[in-house]
């Protein structure tokens, strides 16, 4: 009888993770780490990502930190040998970094453009090409990007940020096709709203402190979204991280993974 526990284990197998320096990159680092992985964190927030990995040496796991821009392809490059170079392999790939973008797609500047498509699709596509060039000498790699719900449930003032998650999704499938060959899978997640940085942005005050009506209309409204009457946490998606990036998800390869509370049916 197999052995269920061990079908998720990581243990002696290597992990980058994009974005790992808050929110669901850091929950993903954690739990990628807690089942075994060596981890490598990457993050243009450098206070973010060195808390990161002190709190996954602390626990007793191996794992470095390297800066990175995802936007630049030698940056993302240099992260993924990193990890080769540091401990002989890559077998996941993380792709988590993203940025939010806010505003009328009417008003959306070439700037904006840019800035939001350089991050969010660019990023993601050079951390899969990376991970792909790494991942195919050795016959096998599990490669997770990030999408959204927002490719479910448009919404205005979404339109950058959900045309860029609705390309990853695309892109998952696609790069699924071409690498299956050899022996690499494919994914991606959706994430329901989450409560973290990212999302509460707007709960904010001047100062950084939270402002405590905003928080609790934001929460309430969010659970109003899915049936189950929760909201979800960043720890909800990296667990569904550990599960693609395992041998559990040994037949998964070109899927969109929704763990949203079920906000995408209402």
């Amino acid at each position: 009888m197999e052995d269920v526990l061990q079908i998720f284990s990581l243990s002696g197998r290597t992990a980058v993770v994009t974005g790992a320096g808050s929110g669901i990159g850091r929950a993903t680092a954690e739990v990628l780490s807690g089942a075994g992985a060596n981890l490598v964190c990457g993050d243009v927030d450098e206070k973010g990502l060195a808390q990161t990995v002190g709190t996954l040496t602390d626990a007793g796991g191996k794992a470095v930190s390297q800066p990175v821009d995802v936007t630049r392809r030698e940056e993302v490059e240099a992260l993924v040998d990193r990890a080769t170079a540091e401990f002989g392999a890559i077998d996941v790939m993380c792709n988590v970094a993203g940025i939010a973008s806010d505003g009328l797609l009417l008003d959306a500047s070439d700037a904006d453009v840019d800035t939001v498509f350089a991050v969010n699709l660019k990023g993601v596509l050079y951390g899969c090409q990376a991970a792909v060039r790494a991942m195919k000498e050795q016959g096998k790699g599990s490669i997770i990007n990030v999408s959204s719900t927002a490719i479910d449930t448009p919404a205005p003032k979404y339109g950058l940020y959900s045309m860029t998650k609705a390309a990853v999704a695309q892109l998952t499938k696609t790069l699924a096709m071409e690498v299956g060959r050899f022996g690499i899978r494919v994914n991606t997640i959706a994430p329901g709203m989450t409560v973290s940085g990212f999302t509460m942005r707007h709960i904010y005050e001047p100062d950084g402190t939270i402002n405590q009506e905003r928080y609790d209309a934001f929460v309430e409204r969010m659970r109003k979204l899915s049936p189950l009457g929760i909201v979800g946490e960043p720890i909800d998606q990296a667990y569904l991280i550990l599960y693609l990036a395992s041998d559990a998800a040994r037949f998964c390869t070109g899927v969109i993974w929704r763990a949203n509370g079920g906000q995408s049916m209402l």
